[in-house]
């Protein structure tokens, strides 16, 4: 995504670009996942993961009819395959360096490690920028982006911003729906709209300590056990995790300094119609997909990190007590600069 940004404020909004994995790159990310793969397996890996990434800047180039010239800087989130704050580790793969030499740009990556190196929890880092797209929008406002795990920004009156995950997001639906039908996610929310939610076993999984704790907090996507589902259908499965990731959207209101007013949503839930009917029943206030404000949802996350990137260079915090738990507030990631040769 394209983004003109000072890193205090959001100027103007250029095109952007999606694209996708092919399954079997996909599949070799998925086995990083945790964090124990061979290290020469995750070179390999992250090395791809880079130059994929350096096809998508020149794709966004070509389709804005733009060149390198016209870009200042690249933000560079790469892919978490390790999350674990309560022991001070944060991992996404991504080569700045490499990324830098291959566009011939400055780029910032490795957004999250100085805030995890801290004491913070690394996560959520986006509600620095949901302040700066909000700033004309009444408050109390929620921002919640449903990813794989989801997290929420919460807006108040002046400058007052807390952030928090929630809990799961889409990744345990999508890893269900997938072991169970071989597909990749619950497309328009078909499979889970056709089952009955078992609201005994969404309880159970509400028990998790994980929601007893106080903001801020975050999670790894693979932080809850879904065993006590086996048994289940494939609609009566996704039904409960669908009613499991809205439950936990409401578990942390009562956390928040205020109630929003309004939820909006982002990341891919906000695509899923059963996750959004779940979620207006149980916060019984308007929830509405970005877009209703003129966001554009599948841009935020690349927006996001432009504009952390620009807060990066100027020495900026990333992160604060109130969003990720970090003592003080934050500046973050790592500037690489491309090779100058003579």
């Amino acid at each position: 995504a394209l983004l003109k940004t000072d890193g205090e404020r959001v100027l103007a909004a250029g095109p952007r670009f999606t694209f996708d994995y092919d399954d079997a790159f996909r599949a070799r990310l998925r086995a990083l996942l945790g964090g124990e793969a061979p290290p020469d397996r995750v070179r390999a890996v992250e090395a791809e993961l880079t130059d994929r990434h350096a096809e998508a800047v020149r794709r966004l180039l070509r389709l804005a009819k733009l060149t390198t010239d016209d870009l200042e800087l690249v933000g560079f989130h790469g892919q978490t395959i390790l999350h674990a704050p309560h022991q001070r580790l944060t991992w996404q793969i991504g080569d700045g360096r490499r990324l830098a030499a291959a566009l011939g740009l400055p780029v910032v990556n490795d957004f999250r490690g100085a805030d995890v190196a801290a004491g913070g929890q690394g996560a959520p880092l986006v509600p620095v920028f949901h302040r700066a797209l909000a700033a004309d929008l009444p408050k109390p406002l929620a921002v919640l982006n449903i990813g794989g795990v989801a997290n929420v920004t919460f807006i108040g009156e002046g400058e007052t911003l807390v952030a928090c995950d929630t809990g799961p997001g889409n990744a345990l639906l999508d890893d269900w729906i997938l072991r169970l039908s071989g597909q990749r996610a619950d497309l328009d929310g078909r499979v889970s709209a056709a089952g009955r939610a078992r609201e005994d076993l969404v309880e159970q999984l509400l028990a998790h300590p994980f929601f007893a704790q106080p903001l801020p907090k975050s999670l790894d996507r693979d932080a809850f056990d879904v065993g006590l589902l086996e048994g289940l259908g494939l609609e009566e499965g996704a039904a409960t995790l669908v009613a499991f990731t809205a439950g936990a959207v409401a578990r942390v209101v009562p956390l928040l300094p205020a109630r929003p007013r309004e939820w909006l949503v982002t990341g891919g839930g906000r695509l899923n119609p059963t996750i959004m009917q779940a979620l207006a029943k149980r916060l019984g206030v308007p929830v509405r997909p970005v877009e209703a404000v003129g966001w554009d949802g599948d841009a935020l996350e690349a927006q996001a990190f432009a504009f952390l990137a620009a807060r990066s260079i100027k020495g900026l915090p990333l992160s604060y007590p109130a969003t990720t738990g970090v003592p003080a507030p934050m500046p973050g990631g790592r500037l690489s600069k491309p090779q100058r040769h003579p």
